[in-house]
């Protein structure tokens, strides 16, 4: 790939972009990270708080950014051959005590629908619940949809020639949180859920196994975030799940944040909703599970990855404006002339696939807009005047290291692909440098307790078990995120109890 110095450019070497610092009254990383996060949610105009508690209002910008992740996954999804479906938001909770771990995990966060009518108060109180509208039976409000989806499947599955079922759903769902941050944790959300059935163990294994390595290819690719892939220990585990592999990142703030997570579910569902198939030799078998998601929560991590104190930092892949084309002019004659020369220059930019806008508002100066593109994210900016049209030139500024150039309007979209390619790179490397820098094997309680309130991974040694695991928690706040499927043998003795380990596991404090 050719290096952004190597683009045949008429100017010279790159200069640092004058900052029109539209974040100057934000906060900075350093000063309160929380609200730094909050300052770009709210300023990049990505999402706000609703009028319910703890839900939010996800605004056009933050939608079309996770248009583009739908996009893209649901691409990888059908490639993989699954296909979507959709299944109830609401769930009878007689389903949920079906499977007891299950119950177990979510029952603290159900919301419960008890009447289907509201009626005015006859003493003048309002509208009120009308007590004679109680249901026969109450409903969760979907907070996953494992138990919805295998009362379905037990209608679907007879024969080992209906398997494997391959679905995914795109949807909404309720998890009553007390401590709520825009995208991160909110009591609704968006997702996808995949939900498989299998006439054999290992065919399902092998299913969340290529799931979860979807989702790092995602992460990695689009996103630009390097991901741990690994299991959780017992502790950490989905609710009725044998097996939970997992995606895990490093935020700028040294916390670690769970990315995605596929769930080998044995034959728990499958025995809980009595879904069997007729095998081949003719015997009835209980059919093997899987389910695995992603959420919006894939949008609070490009955030606190990637972005600075400049504002929000985009993957050219996913975001919704790639390249944003700024006049700079004095009258409408210079417009007129201006604009003439940029339906040109966006019909071959969208010719290769690129994502661009012309703003042209009379309503704000060049400054400001650079200023709010600047702060939005937007990978690539250009600025065109009166003398770049006479010398057939644009000044292309970059996001992501803020310099600016010179480049000829010619040839300018296969430029910018050129462009967006390393600008991808360059955040997928500076993230992994990050992670890199602030990753490190520890091998003492002691070095451990001073090393996690630095924040980052830490590799240590654990013996296994659940009653250690909680004990670093309660101490250190820390959870083990991962088992890393790489993970070398190692003998080693565990940093808390001093028993025997054989490799190290990944330890951080976590979103």
């Amino acid at each position: 790939m050719l290096s952004f110095a190597q683009f045949n450019v008429i100017s010279k070497k790159a200069n640092t972009i004058p900052q029109f610092n539209m974040a100057k009254n934000f906060s900075s990383r350093a000063e309160d990270y929380s609200q730094w996060y909050n300052d770009i949610v709210k300023h990049a105009e990505l999402a706000e708080n609703s009028s319910v508690r703890g839900s939010m209002v996800i605004k056009p910008y933050g939608y079309a950014l996770w248009e583009n992740m739908q996009r893209e996954l649901d691409r990888m999804f059908k490639e993989t051959g699954h296909e979507n479906a959709y299944f109830p938001l609401f769930i009878p909770k007689s389903f949920f005590s079906k499977e007891a771990s299950h119950v177990e995990g979510f029952a603290k966060e159900c919301a419960v629908v008890t009447h289907y009518r509201l009626k005015i108060d006859e003493n003048g109180g309002g509208i009120i619940v009308d007590p004679d509208a109680k249901l026969e039976e109450e409903l969760i409000v979907r907070p996953t949809s494992e138990t919805i989806i295998w009362d379905t499947y037990k209608r679907w599955v007879k024969s080992y020639r209906d398997l494997p079922i391959l679905i995914n759903q795109w949807a909404n769902v309720v998890r009553w949180e007390m401590r709520t941050r825009l995208f991160l944790r909110t009591s609704e959300f968006l997702w996808q859920e995949g939900h498989t059935a299998h006439a054999t163990e290992r065919e399902a294994i092998a299913e969340a196994e290529q799931m979860l390595e979807v989702y790092a290819d995602f992460a990695e690719n689009f996103m630009a975030i390097p991901v741990i892939k690994g299991t959780k220990s017992p502790n950490e585990r989905f609710a009725g799940a044998l097996e939970t592999y997992c995606i895990e990142a490093l935020m700028q703030d040294g916390k670690a944040l769970q990315a995605g997570t596929s769930h080998f579910l044995g034959q728990n569902f499958a025995k809980a909703f009595d879904v069997k198939y007729l095998s081949k030799e003719n015997t009835l078998e209980y059919v093997w599970a899987t389910s695995w998601g992603v959420s919006t929560r894939l949008i609070g991590a490009i955030i606190m990855g990637h972005s600075d104190d400049n504002g929000l930092v985009l993957p050219p892949r996913l975001a919704p404006i790639q390249v944003v084309i700024i006049p700079i002019y004095k009258n409408e004659q210079q417009l007129e002339e201006i604009s003439d020369e940029v339906k040109e220059i966006m019909k071959r930019l969208r010719s290769k696939g690129i994502r661009v806008k012309y703003d042209n508002r009379d309503t704000q100066k060049p400054g400001f807009k650079f200023a709010e593109y600047e702060y939005k994210g937007v990978p690539v900016r250009f600025g065109i005047g009166p003398r770049d049209l006479e010398n057939k030139t644009i000044e292309v500024a970059r996001r992501d290291n803020l310099t600016k150039e010179m480049m000829p309007m010619e040839g300018i979209e296969e430029k910018v692909l050129l462009l967006l390619d390393e600008i991808q790179q360059n955040l997928f490397e500076r993230a992994s440098n990050f992670r890199k820098k602030n990753s490190k094997n520890v091998d003492t309680w002691e070095e451990f307790k001073i090393e996690i309130e630095k924040g980052g991974f830490l590799y240590a040694h654990w013996d296994g078990s659940s009653e250690t695991e909680q004990k670093i928690k309660e101490e250190t706040k820390a959870t083990i995120r991962a088992i890393p499927l790489d993970a070398k043998e190692e003998m080693g003795k565990c940093i808390y109890s001093g028993l025997p380990s054989s490799k190290r596991v990944v330890f951080a404090r976590a979103y």
